[in-house]
């Protein structure tokens, strides 16, 4: 095997990088009424967006399938091997079927076109060769073609499948966009992800109520609201009357002021030293919030409160954060 030195290995790389961004460039400059065209079919499809392919375009469709099926289009890939064995199945008259493939001459491909004719789909083909049999077959055609691949050899699929798959993003992001799909709906395409959680996930799913809740009565000797605080492990305590009306906070940071002040823990009430006007978040808030709030003031947990003003529960900060929300 040839050594290559370093220096070399380095411009090979860029020069990769150089000639698929030209072609990227080239491409961006070609668009025309046909990706307008392949845009406006897809928003007016009834039924899904069918994505196939076969070898290096096949791994490249069920990419755009998947890009397309988050962003708001509903999508999926059928492989054209499986599709010709009854797979074909899952494709109705309603659906728009774009296929893939650079030349244009992929035998499972090219294979699907008379039976996809017959079912009354529309296909939207992307190829390298205008006069490929799939183009020919195509309703709408979308030309990917690259000068060359930037394998040295020009025989890998590299640049036409950078090509094939910026096309299919500029193909999602264009839908996205005219559909007006924003941040809640992508949230809910991904409940998984970090951003469906600061989305989706409310401080009334996080807060400790109930039991879990450290609160105390007023008139509470501070040391007996000191053990509340300790057993609830929250590092605060609440104080509501019995009507659940909140009336102040004692947290870690009032009891190091308070011991820095020499007072007498064991005879002073939590009335006293509370903390009369804390900060408050509604239950219905978005936990993100919460966390925002926390970060802006400093502080590591927050009261919840409901409608009505009264108390619901505590958010703390390692609640957001083993949760992943912020």
């Amino acid at each position: 095997m040839e050594k290559i030195h370093a220096s070399r290995r380095l411009e090979l790389a860029r020069e990769v990088l150089c000639t698929e961004a030209s072609a990227l460039s080239t491409l961006a400059e070609k668009l025309n009424g046909d990706f307008l065209e392949a845009v406006d079919a897809i928003l007016s499809c009834r039924g899904r967006v069918i994505v196939t392919g076969m070898g290096k375009s096949g791994h490249v469709g069920r990419k755009i399938a998947a890009t397309l099926a988050s962003t708001g289009t509903p999508a999926f890939f059928v492989h054209p091997a499986e599709a010709a064995h009854g797979d074909l199945g899952m494709i109705t008259g309603g659906d728009i079927v774009i296929a893939l493939s650079n030349s244009g001459e992929s035998g499972e491909v090219v294979s699907l076109l008379p039976a996809l004719k017959l079912k009354g789909s529309k296909l939207i083909a992307i190829s390298g060769r205008e006069d490929s049999s799939l183009a020919q077959a195509a309703d709408i055609l979308l030309h990917t073609h690259v000068e060359r691949e930037a394998c040295p050899l020009n025989l890998a699929p590299t640049t036409s499948t950078t090509a094939q798959i910026a096309l299919g993003d500029a193909l999602a992001v264009t839908l996205m966009e005219v559909r007006g799909f924003g941040k809640s709906d992508f949230a809910l395409s991904h409940p998984g992800g970090s951003l469906g959680r600061r989305l989706l996930v409310h401080v009334r799913d996080l807060m400790h109520s109930g039991d879990a809740l450290p609160r105390v009565a007023p008139g509470t000797l501070l040391k007996d609201a000191l053990l509340e605080m300790s057993q609830k492990r929250l590092g605060m305590v609440t104080v509501c009357d019995a009507d659940n009306a909140l009336l102040g906070i004692y947290t870690d940071g009032d009891l190091r002021r308070t011991l820095a002040n020499a007072a007498d823990v064991y005879s002073l009430k939590i009335d006293e030293v509370m903390s009369p006007t804390p900060r408050t978040i509604h239950q219905d808030k978005l936990a993100a919030e919460a966390g925002f709030v926390m970060k802006e003031k400093q502080i590591t947990s927050l009261v919840a409160v409901d409608d009505a003003g009264k108390l619901a529960g505590v958010i703390h900060m390692h609640d957001l954060l083993r949760e992943g929300v912020f």
